[in-house]
């Protein structure tokens, strides 16, 4: 995380190695670029930034554009960076988040960035922030010999704001900036190193420090417990599986969220085992553990009013001669019976038992997050994540506070006519269905193991498939890096924000 600040200087004025500024696609093709919220500069930078000039250095405006000019002493800073953010004259916080994000990102190497980027109001200013302590990520753990070549991450972040400083502000950017990049650094760990026992151990030093509580369930609790999904989906490894509960209970709490998230720290697929072509990236088959243990942790840094439990399920799901088979029959935590079909499904087994025992805790609303299924990646892409629920004011309540938190996630319905298709002729469930439609498959296999409230009515619960987005194949774009991206976490932080008023 660089140090991120806020100032109330002119641009002119700033110390910084680098002065970046926003610019605007050309309106229509072949004019030209924008640029935006210049109007403290001095004149004679102005007119050096004039729209022709702009287009002949090349500059586009396009997002992820990032273009450096020397600024001939015109400002304090030597080098003016130009980011672009595409058509709009009037970015959106999101818009601004992602040129924030790529800016830093590409100055990589520079000690100081100042951003004067055109951002007013607290949410814009926010944005600007949070897009600087995402971008500013790299994770050079385990690069050694060719180390020396890397760029370090910006260290020191200076947001210009006409407002000036915010302490609350920052202390949430930090707040998120840190969660995320905790998510980030255990999905790219290399599953040699990240596996239930030590991935519980990261758990436990995550909470550090923090008023949060930490509960591991070792093989043979999970066993006693009849968390029987859970140990059939580790049964092929060598190293047994854990559930981690993680708990921040303040006694001024508005509201109690449980969050539950699959932790697959490599998904070979088992005996049902996936082509070699697609198995590199599900070291981060562990994103939604990630994601609920870094936003516990960021809700107690916090202090939000607000019970949070946090549910890691976590698993490696290995090929041997210990391995659970095709067609044996699972019982899951709380006694429902479920036929294995398809070993590679076997997120669902993991949560099923998580959604039990969280479900026995009595939230007030329960949501799971995982990496489930390919086809939420054939139905939104990379960048899209899917929500799904038993309730369709949670379901939109989660789609408004991912939009707020910047986040894109898309509401899916759960049709009950493909419940049929995960029926079983010797278990009370099978663990697949249906193949077209397989992510709302997933997701009514899950709202079987959701528990009901005193009234008899279900938890309302929701499921965030985020198969796509939680790991980044390609390039960085934005905020993004290559690898592991930290999706989810911002959502459901606003979430828990949102049930306590904040």
């Amino acid at each position: 995380m660089p140090v991120v600040s806020l100032s109330a200087d002119r641009p002119a004025d700033v110390p910084a190695d680098v002065l970046v500024l926003a610019v605007a696609a050309p309106p229509e093709p072949g004019g030209d670029p924008v640029l935006l919220g210049g109007g403290d500069l001095p004149e004679s930078l102005r007119a050096a930034l004039d729209g022709p000039l702009l287009r002949g250095l090349g500059v586009s405006g396009r997002p992820d554009a990032v273009t450096r000019i020397p600024s001939a002493g015109a400002v304090s800073a030597p080098v003016v960076a130009l980011t672009g953010v595409g058509g709009s004259t009037t970015p959106d916080p999101e818009t601004l988040r992602r040129a924030a994000g790529a800016a830093v990102r590409t100055l990589a190497g520079t000690t100081t960035v100042a951003l004067a980027l055109p951002a007013t109001t607290d949410a814009e200013v926010n944005a600007v922030a949070e897009g600087a302590a995402l971008g500013a990520y790299a994770f050079g753990t385990y690069r050694v010999k060719t180390a020396a070549g890397d760029r370090p991450p910006v260290e020191n972040v200076v947001v210009l704001a006409p407002q000036g400083g915010d302490d609350a502000l920052l202390d949430r950017v930090g707040a998120v900036g840190d969660a995320v990049a905790l998510t980030r650094d255990l999905v790219n760990t290399p599953p040699a190193d990240l596996y239930p026992a030590s991935f519980a151990e990261r758990a436990a030093e995550a909470a550090d420090g923090l008023p949060v509580t930490v509960t591991v369930l070792d093989e043979q609790a999970l066993a006693e417990g009849g968390y029987g999904g859970i140990i059939g989906v580790g049964k092929g490894s060598a190293r047994p599986p854990r559930l981690v509960h993680v708990e921040y209970a303040p006694a001024d709490a508005r509201g109690y969220v449980a969050l539950v998230g699959k932790g697959i720290t490599f998904d070979s697929g088992g005996l049902s085992i996936k082509p070699a072509s697609g198995m590199a990236e599900m070291k981060s088959d562990m994103a939604g553990a990630a994601a609920v243990l870094a936003t516990v942790a960021a809700a107690a840094r916090l202090q939000l009013p607000v019970r949070v439990g946090g549910w890691l399920a976590i698993a490696e799901n290995m090929p041997s001669g210990t391995a659970q088979r095709p067609s044996d029959v699972l019982t899951i935590r709380g006694g429902r019976t479920v036929e294995v079909l398809n070993t590679d499904a076997e997120g669902r087994l993991v949560l099923a038992d998580a959604l039990v025992d969280a479900s026995q805790t009595a939230p007030d609303l329960i949501v799971d997050v995982a990496t489930l299924t390919g086809a939420q990646t054939v139905a939104l892409g990379k960048r899209v994540s899917a929500v799904m629920a038993n309730d369709d004011g949670l379901r939109e309540r989660v789609v408004r506070v991912a939009g707020e938190a910047g986040e894109q996630f898309w509401p899916m319905p759960l049709p009950p006519e493909l419940r049929a298709s995960l029926d079983s002729p010797v278990a009370d469930i099978a663990n697949i269905g249906e193949r077209f439609g397989g992510m709302l498959v997933a997701g009514l296999f899950l709202a079987e193991f959701v528990g009901t409230r005193e009234d008899g009515e279900r938890i309302p619960w929701a499921h965030l498939d985020i198969a796509g987005p939680a790991f980044n194949g390609g390039s960085a774009h934005g905020y993004t890096p290559a690898g592991g991206t930290g999706v989810a976490v911002r959502t459901l932080l606003r979430l828990l924000e949102d049930v306590a008023g904040v």
